[in-house]
């Protein structure tokens, strides 16, 4: 997983620069990522649920987690999220895509 986001990010082969059309499946290993990352921060992993939705914008990434775990997820001053913004935008830019990554309470 970690080999194909660093493939987005880099360009290297593991990208979708084949010319497939294979953007849908790179876009459900953003939603893998993010959901492997925000279920190593958490304390009750069973209780998150990622959804991907299509917008007007691009794609939007919505984290669904207990109260508690919220903070764990957003970081001091919102540092976490913020990184796992900059990947995922990283990544879908690769693609001129746009993802938006958001924390549901």
């Amino acid at each position: 997983m970690f080999k194909k986001l660093f493939g987005f990010l880099f360009g290297s082969s593991g990208g979708s620069s084949c010319g497939c059309g294979c953007a849908s499946a790179s876009m459900h290993e953003l939603e893998g990522f993010v959901e492997y990352v925000v279920k190593a921060l958490v304390d009750y992993p069973d209780e998150v649920s990622i959804e991907m939705t299509e917008t007007s914008e691009g794609a939007a990434i919505k984290i669904k987690c207990r109260k508690e775990d919220i903070g764990k997820i957003v970081g001091k001053r919102g540092k976490i999220i913020m990184s796992i913004r900059s990947l995922v935008s990283g990544a879908a830019g690769r693609q001129h895509k746009r993802v938006s990554v958001d924390v549901l309470d």
